[in-house]
């Protein structure tokens, strides 16, 4: 009795071990593919802690802070609202009405929600008051996601490539070197992205981060995954890289950056309690991503426009995810006197062709292939491990199960507010990406009608 006793618990533990496998993501499909289990050991804590979250009224740090606030988290926004400057720089207003910050705040209070303020700061600027506050509130954790975070803004012209340095490697570095002076032992969660590692054919799996490698003389290290960045805002995301790599060693600050896929969706179950909560929408040319744009081409039954081939693989993820996995990562700060953690926050890879195919089938809208404004690879595969979360308990929600009520419920709900001349692209890579745009047919056709 006692052998079969214990053969049953070995059976049980091999059958769990099953279920929480990792997965690698394979764009060709849709599908998760099995890996090995990772080695990753980190405590996972339920306490609910006091975390600052830079930038939290932009389009992830908002639903962010919202969910966290929602899972009893402590949750103070610092931001300088520069994201609602830009729409007024560029003439072209969220999809969604926004509220303001205050107004937000006021809502999510009255409905019962949790712990949230707010305060202005310019993490460029303001850096004698961010030590002084860090120093007043003695955080648990910082999320920053306080970064222009668009890569055609950043190619727009030499000003606003200039800002996106600015602004993201000063601001991420006043981070770091306030919370050394500020003697606290605060755990930074940063908001990277997969751009780090470029988008050419890597021949094989993406790690998450790191590298096994031999050097000459058959000498095993570790290494930094090498960067390679396609814009001044991906550069300045393996800047910042380079930053918590320094600051690690030498100060002993505990980081966890999260190397994300493109954000898509627009709502999450805390949002969605009130229209005053509503998560900003962005669709032109410089702020929205691919697939929003898609969105509100398909609601308004214009052709979908890929740029170049559309052979181009992206990762993708689900804003719901990203708050999800914000907190995962808050709940599993890395050792003191470890490494910086890295994982990959993606769901899912596929081609931009595929994915106006997949919309397309979805609406019934067509599809129109327009000159590349960007730089880059016409093609290329892209298999990502995102093993780490998945070990974490993340299931993430995929385009195929989530499209069509974003068409409807957010694109098509709020299109009388599209300006159509905003949807194309308007910031090139070089100028001769600007004069292959301006001899495109497919561009003039569009732009006429």
């Amino acid at each position: 009795h006692i052998t079969m006793f214990i053969i049953n618990i070995i059976i049980l533990l091999l059958s769990l071990l099953y279920q929480c496998n990792t997965f690698s993501i394979v764009n060709k499909n849709l599908q998760l593919k099995p890996l090995k289990s990772s080695n990753l050991l980190m405590s996972t804590s339920i306490k609910p802690k006091k975390v600052i979250v830079l930038g939290g009224d932009g389009f992830c740090g908002w639903p962010t802070s919202l969910y966290l606030s929602d899972k009893g988290h402590e949750v103070i926004i610092l931001d300088n609202l520069s994201r609602r400057k830009i729409d007024v720089e560029l003439g072209c207003d969220s999809l969604t009405p926004l509220a303001s910050i205050e107004e937000r705040i006021k809502v999510w209070k009255k409905i019962g929600g949790n712990n949230l303020s707010f305060k202005y700061l310019d993490l460029q600027h303001d850096y004698a008051e961010l030590v002084q506050f860090l120093k007043e509130e003695k955080p648990d954790t910082v999320v920053h996601f306080a970064e222009q975070r668009a890569a055609p803004y950043s190619m727009k012209d030499s000003r606003r490539k200039r800002y996106t340095i600015d602004n993201n490697v000063s601001g991420t570095n006043n981070l770091l070197s306030a919370i050394v002076e500020s003697g606290l032992d605060i755990h930074v969660v940063h908001l990277g992205t997969m751009g780090v590692y470029g988008y050419g054919t890597s021949g094989g799996e993406i790690p998450e981060g790191y590298l096994d490698v031999i050097l000459p003389g058959g000498r095993p290290t570790t290494i930094l995954h090498p960067a390679y960045p396609g814009s001044i805002y991906h550069l300045t995301k393996c800047l910042d890289a380079l930053m918590f790599q320094f600051y690690n060693k030498n100060d002993g600050i505990r980081v966890t950056d999260l190397h994300q896929g493109i954000v898509w969706g627009t709502n999450t179950p805390q949002t969605v309690r009130d229209e005053r909560l509503i998560n900003r929408f962005d669709y032109d040319g410089d702020y929205g991503t691919v697939l929003n744009r898609f969105l509100m081409q398909a609601a308004l039954n214009i052709p979908l426009t890929v740029y170049g081939t559309g052979g181009q693989t992206r990762a993708f993820i689900h804003i719901s995810d990203t708050a999800r996995c914000i907190e995962i990562a808050i709940n599993n700060p890395p050792p003191s006197n470890s490494k910086v953690e890295i994982f990959n926050q993606v769901a899912e890879t596929l081609r931009v062709g595929d994915l106006a195919k997949l919309v397309s089938d979805k609406t019934g809208c067509g599809v129109r292939f327009l000159a590349n404004p960007r730089k880059e690879d016409a093609e290329n595969e892209l298999e990502v491990s995102n093993k780490k979360f998945c070990n974490l308990g993340l299931n993430p929600i995929t385009l195929e199960l989530g499209l069509l009520d974003e068409v409807v419920n957010i694109a098509g709900k709020y299109q009388s507010r599209c300006d159509k001349t905003k949807v194309l692209p308007s910031s090139f890579w070089n100028k001769a990406r600007a004069d292959a745009a301006a001899k495109d047919e497919a561009r003039i056709e569009e732009k006429n009608e």
